[in-house]
C-alpha cells in the first residue's frame, strides 16, 4: 500500500485519485493541498481524505506520506519537487515535467542528488493501445521505424493557468506536444538522440499570447523523423491518434475521439459524455472505460510497482528532461522559421550513431527497389543495376 500526498485538488489531480484509489484500490490518498481552501476541503470530502492543508510543505512532510502527486500549474513543479527532496520523498510529477530545459534540468539534478524516486507521469505511453503497439514495434513487425506521427486536438483545457503563459510557460505545443513528443521517442527509441526540429506555431483563434495550434518535425540521429499536430483550436472533442511507420509496416492508432463506441441522444437524462466532449445531443463517443483509455491505470500501476521493486519506472525525470528540451528547440525553431538543434546538457543514450542503411540486396548485381503481384497473377520486379544506376523492371510468371 502506497500513502500518497496529492498536490493539486483540481481536474487532473481529481483524476489521478479516481485511478490510484479504484484500480489497486489499495494505494491511499492520506493528504491534499490545495491553493484555496475551498477547494482543499471539497476534495477531502468526495475523497475521504482526512488531512487537508493550503501550505504544500505541510501536506509533503506529512508523517503518513511515502510518495507525493504533483498535480499542480506547470510554474509550481520546481517548488514542490525540491521540497520533496529536503523531505526525502518519492515523488511523482505530471507532464510536462517543467516549463522549459532549465527547469527540467535542476529537477532532475535535484531529486537524483537526494536520491529518491521520481516518475514521470505521462499517462499516453501507457495506453492499452500504445502498450500493444509498442510491444509489436519492439519485436520488429514493423521493421526498421522511419516515421512516428502523433497528434492531440481539443478546444482547449478546464483550468485558467493554463491560458497564463507565466504559469504555464507555453501554449498547446508544450500541453500537448510534451505528450507527443515522447510517444514518438517511445517507437523510434528513447536512445536515439533527437538533433534538430522545424516548428510552425501560431495563434490562430484565442485571445492568448501563446500559441493554440502547432506542428512540429523532429529528427533524430539514426535519420527517423517524429512528428506532431496539436491543437487548443479544434472543434469536435478530444482527438488522439498515431502513426508508425516502418520498413516493414504500418500502425495507426485512434485513442479516443473513435473508438468503436457512437451513440445517439436527444439529450434527456444526459451528462459527463467523455474529457473535451463539447455536445451531450445528437451522435457521440462516449470512452468505455476513460482513466484506462488514457493510461493512468497503467501508469500508476508501473510508479508503485517500480518503487516497491527497487527500480526506475517506464518514465523517469531524464525523460521529462529530453521532451523539454525538444520542445524549447521547437519554439526557437518557431521563431526563426529554420531548423533549430536540440540542446541536450545531459544525454545518455547511444552516441555516434549514424543513418541506417537501406538499400536492400536483390543479387549480385542489383538492389531491390519494389515487388508486387499484379492482378494478372505476374510478379512484377523493379531493380537498380548497381554498376550503371539504371532501374529495370522483370515480370515473373
Amino acid at each position: 500500500m502506497r500513502k500518497l500526498a496529492m498536490l493539486g485538488g483540481g481536474f487532473i489531480g481529481r483524476f489521478y485519485t479516481d485511478s490510484i484509489q479504484g484500480y489497486r484500490n489499495k494505494d491511499k490518498v492520506v493528504s491534499i493541498y490545495a491553493r484555496r481552501e475551498e477547494t482543499a476541503t471539497q476534495f477531502a470530502k468526495d475523497y475521504n481524505v482526512k488531512h487537508w492543508t493550503t501550505d504544500m510543505e505541510e501536506a509533503i512532510a506529512h508523517p503518513e506520506v511515502e510518495v507525493v502527486c504533483v498535480a499542480l500549474p506547470n510554474n509550481l513543479h520546481e517548488q514542490a519537487v525540491l521540497l520533496c527532496c529536503k523531505h526525502k520523498k518519492a515523488v511523482i510529477c505530471t507532464k510536462p515535467l517543467a516549463r522549459n530545459a532549465a527547469e527540467a534540468k535542476r529537477m532532475l539534478e535535484a531529486v537524483e542528488k537526494a536520491g529518491i524516486f521520481a516518475g514521470y507521469l505521462e499517462d499516453l505511453v501507457y495506453t492499452p493501445k500504445h502498450i500493444k503497439a509498442h510491444e509489436s514495434v519492439m519485436n520488429g513487425a514493423l521493421g526498421r521505424i522511419l516515421w512516428a506521427k502523433s497528434r492531440e486536438t481539443h478546444p482547449g483545457p478546464h483550468s485558467n493557468w493554463f491560458w497564463d503563459m507565466e504559469q504555464a510557460g507555453g501554449g498547446c505545443m508544450l500541453d500537448l506536444g510534451c505528450h507527443c513528443v515522447e510517444i514518438a521517442r517511445s517507437y523510434i527509441g528513447k536512445d536515439i538522440r533527437p538533433v534538430e526540429v522545424m516548428c510552425w506555431a501560431d495563434t490562430q483563434v484565442k485571445p492568448i499570447d501563446a500559441e493554440d495550434h502547432g506542428i512540429a518535425l523532429v529528427k533524430y540521429e539514426n535519420g527517423a523523423i517524429g512528428q506532431f499536430e496539436v491543437s487548443w483550436t479544434f472543434r469536435g472533442g478530444m482527438d488522439l491518434r498515431d502513426e508508425v511507420m516502418g520498413t516493414e509496416g504500418t500502425i495507426w492508432i485512434n485513442s479516443f475521439l473513435r473508438t468503436g463506441f457512437e451513440m445517439f441522444t436527444t439529450g434527456k437524462g444526459a451528462d459527463y459524455v467523455a474529457e473535451k466532449a463539447e455536445s451531450n445531443t445528437g451522435w457521440l463517443f462516449p470512452v468505455g472505460d476513460e482513466m484506462n483509455e488514457l493510461g493512468y491505470n497503467h501508469m500508476f500501476m508501473d510508479m508503485f510497482d517500480a518503487i516497491e521493486e527497487g527500480r526506475e519506472a517506464k518514465e523517469t525525470f531524464y525523460d521529462g528532461y529530453v521532451v523539454n528540451c525538444i520542445l524549447d528547440a521547437c519554439y526557437k525553431s518557431a521563431k526563426t522559421k529554420q531548423w533549430e538543434p536540440v540542446q541536450l546538457d545531459i544525454w545518455r543514450g547511444k552516441t555516434g550513431v549514424t543513418k541506417d542503411g537501406h538499400l536492400v540486396e536483390y543479387d549480385a548485381d542489383h538492389y531491390l527497389v519494389k515487388e508486387e503481384m499484379t492482378h494478372y497473377g505476374a510478379k512484377k520486379l523493379i531493380l537498380k543495376e548497381k554498376a550503371t544506376g539504371k532501374f529495370i523492371e522483370r515480370v515473373e510468371k
